[in-house]
């Protein structure tokens, strides 16, 4: 006797109860799949894109819009600082390594980010093609902005001022592209990259002093050469030794105009305070998938009153207790394997509309076809829950008597 075919026919002679139990089951799957998708590759990314900055100093404001401003470049900035304070704090003893940044422009949505070369070593960027910039108004672009700008080396475009879209064109100076980066992963796939002279002089009005400057070669590393007037937006600290995380910070907040944040605590401020919503979310698809579980003991339930019959007939034919136990088992397993199956799809697939259908950089950024291993967990959750459903419906039929039955 087949039991797995005869269980599918089983499944198959109620269409309407099967699926709603298994549209049940993979709704609430589903959900559980996107929040561990969205919740590991996020988390990755965070921690990949924060690799080796350990403070970031800017504008006094909101410390967590100062992060996501300058790390990960997906919020306004709190404001610009003055270049002498921010280099005078920059010759600390317990700082290895500076990187100024000047924000403030963007190319159809994607952030123009003025900075130096160090920026490229600390994240490990290399060149598809072309070489960084030398001179103002040369950039290099990463490799989603390149693909979303469609843009070669020697094309030149045109900058407009502010972080989003529609905004006025910076028409006087024209950028040309240099370089193109290769696939990094991380947030600089979508910045186009400059010299901070660069976004300098795109806000000066032309005038005989800024036409001799421009043909100068700009700085490469550290801080720019500039008045008292200059300004950037924020500096990527790393810390020499552990003393800086605990002198440096309450040195800047308490001493200076500027304000210290670090990347870590405020992500993890920030992963806790999304953590309830997340829970929710979770809790939710539990109880449905609970929900779907009873529905699939109940359908099991009321079949075995229907095949009651059916079942004596099987004993008459030959077929031990124990094989009927395994058909009703059977019948709950291969419908909570479809329902995982089809859960998991269902999630992948949910990911991949929000991530082509959005505009948010911190969604467009999330792989949706990527398997994780704890997805094997899911299956073994949603297998637990069809075979705990299906042991009182099992007894029942361990139970059954074939004189009562069809003498009846």
């Amino acid at each position: 006797m087949n039991l797995v075919k005869l269980s599918w026919k089983y499944l198959t002679f109620r269409p309407l109860s099967t699926g709603l139990n298994l549209l049940l089951l993979a709704f609430g799957l589903s959900i559980i799949t996107v929040l561990l998708l969205v919740q590991d590759q996020l988390e990755k990314k965070i921690t990949q894109d924060a690799a080796g900055i350990d403070l970031v100093v800017g504008a006094k404001g909101s410390p967590l819009q100062l992060i996501l401003s300058s790390v990960y470049h997906v919020d306004f900035p709190t404001g610009n600082i003055n270049m002498e304070e921010a280099m005078r704090i920059s010759s600390s003893r317990l700082i290895k390594q500076v990187i100024p940044l000047a924000l403030g422009d963007n190319v159809q949505g994607l952030r123009v980010v003025g900075t130096n070369h160090d920026f490229l070593s600390l994240n490990q960027a290399e060149f598809a093609s072309g070489k960084p910039w030398e001179y103002p108004f040369e950039v290099i672009l990463g490799a989603e902005s390149a693909r979303l700008l469609k843009l070669q080396l020697g094309d030149s475009f045109l900058g407009s001022h502010g972080i989003s879209v529609g905004s006025h064109d910076h028409e006087q100076h024209p950028f040309k592209v240099t370089g193109i980066l290769a696939p990094t992963g991380k947030g600089i796939d979508r910045l186009v990259l400059t010299s901070i002279e660069s976004l300098w002089y795109t806000h000066e009005e032309a005038d005989s002093t800024l036409s001799s400057t421009i043909n100068l070669p700009v700085s490469t590393q550290g801080f720019p050469p500039a008045g008292q007037d200059r300004e950037v937006t924020s500096l990527l600290i790393q810390f020499r030794n552990p003393m800086g995380a605990i002198q440096l910070p309450r040195m800047i907040n308490s001493g200076t105009s500027m304000q210290a944040a670090s990347p870590a605590f405020e992500m993890a401020r920030l992963f806790e305070l999304l953590g309830i919503g997340v829970k929710v979310l979770q809790g939710l698809a539990i109880v449905v998938i609970l929900i779907a579980g009873l529905g699939i003991f109940i359908a099991l339930y009321n079949s075995l009153k229907e095949r009651k019959y059916d079942l004596a007939l099987l004993r008459a034919l030959g077929a031990s207790r124990m094989q009927l136990v395994a058909l009703v088992v059977m019948e709950s397993i291969l419908l909570t394997t479809l329902g995982a199956g089809l859960g998991l799809l269902m999630g992948h697939g949910l990911l991949a509309v929000l991530v082509a259908f959005t505009t948010e950089e911190a969604f467009s950024v999330l792989q949706p076809w990527v398997f994780l291993p704890q997805e094997g967990l899911i299956i073994g959750y949603a297998l637990a829950v069809g075979f705990l459903a299906s042991l009182l419906p099992a007894w029942s039929a361990y139970q059954t008597s074939i004189a009562k039955q069809l003498t009846k």
